[in-house]
């Protein structure tokens, strides 16, 4: 009976999406998180000979699961190397062991003891160049967040301020504020066909199209907030519903495969 295999993708399907719920449940508190929802198609036994008033449905299959890309809850921090994007840009960071570059929310960097500005997995954020006034040296070409951690002087660096159009200040011990270079943010045409690779990180893909790389403020890629992060955008209590929604949609499907069962023992034994 096909009301068997039709319950069943039913049951797989409901799978699916409480699998979905549990996992944006699960990153309600992860900072940079972007909550995905599933999308459902039916599926129906037709042809092109076949009476359009005689098609069978045959059930529903998983369409894709669709990325949400909606901002997040800006929270302060007070931190200074703490940076959340008002905006539809990404943070670039690049692997120094195989040049990987990947694309983030999470605007939580550190300043390692050579002066890399990296994120918490040692993976370098990216900037533009530029001189002494803060323009641009080279728009579109990014290189590894670098910062000298003397100055010409011989000054040691003492403190390092992200701005809010992306400059990054270094103050050192002799007084002196340096421009050392301006963040650089990403965007895609598709960023729903963004890859997730985990920890808050993307990869681009055919789908999302190559990276078209920014200076803050520009474009599609939004401004910067200074001492500050970007929460997961899941709403729990809407995460609540889909859960409780989900939950009696396998239920319901759970009582088709039994009812099906009734069916098919009446038959066999009226045929005993």
């Amino acid at each position: 009976m096909t009301s068997f295999y039709t319950s069943l993708n039913g049951l797989k399907n409901s799978q699916t999406d409480l699998s979905t719920i549990a996992h944006n449940i699960a990153n309600a508190e992860t900072t940079g998180f972007k909550k995905s929802s599933v999308e459902f198609a039916d599926l129906v036994a037709n042809g092109s000979a076949a009476n359009p008033r005689m098609t069978q449905g045959l059930g529903a299959t998983v369409a894709g699961i669709n990325q949400n890309f909606g901002l997040g809850a800006i929270e302060q921090t007070g931190r200074s190397l703490d940076v959340a994007i008002d905006g539809d840009g990404f943070f670039a960071t690049r692997n120094p062991e195989n040049n990987e570059v990947l694309f983030t929310r999470n605007g939580n960097f550190q300043i390692d003891a050579t002066g890399a500005l990296t994120n918490f997995a040692g993976k370098n954020l990216q900037m533009f160049e530029t001189d002494a006034t803060g323009a641009l040296v080279n728009p579109g070409v990014t290189v590894d967040a670098i910062i000298p951690v003397t100055n010409a002087g011989g000054a040691d660096l003492s403190s390092l301020v992200i701005q809010n159009d992306g400059l990054i200040s270094a103050t050192y011990s002799d007084g002196t504020t340096e421009p050392v270079g301006r963040v650089a943010l990403a965007s895609f045409a598709a960023p729903t066909g963004l890859r997730p690779v985990g920890s808050s990180n993307w990869e681009a893909t055919g789908f999302s199209g190559n990276p078209t790389f920014e200076a803050p403020d520009t474009g599609r890629t939004g401004q910067l907030r200074s001492g500050a992060l970007e929460k997961s955008n899941v709403d729990l209590a809407e995460e609540m519903v889909g859960l409780i929604t989900a939950q009696r949609n396998f239920q319901a499907n759970a009582k088709a495969i039994d009812t099906a069962t009734q069916f098919s023992q009446t038959v066999i034994n009226l045929r005993t």
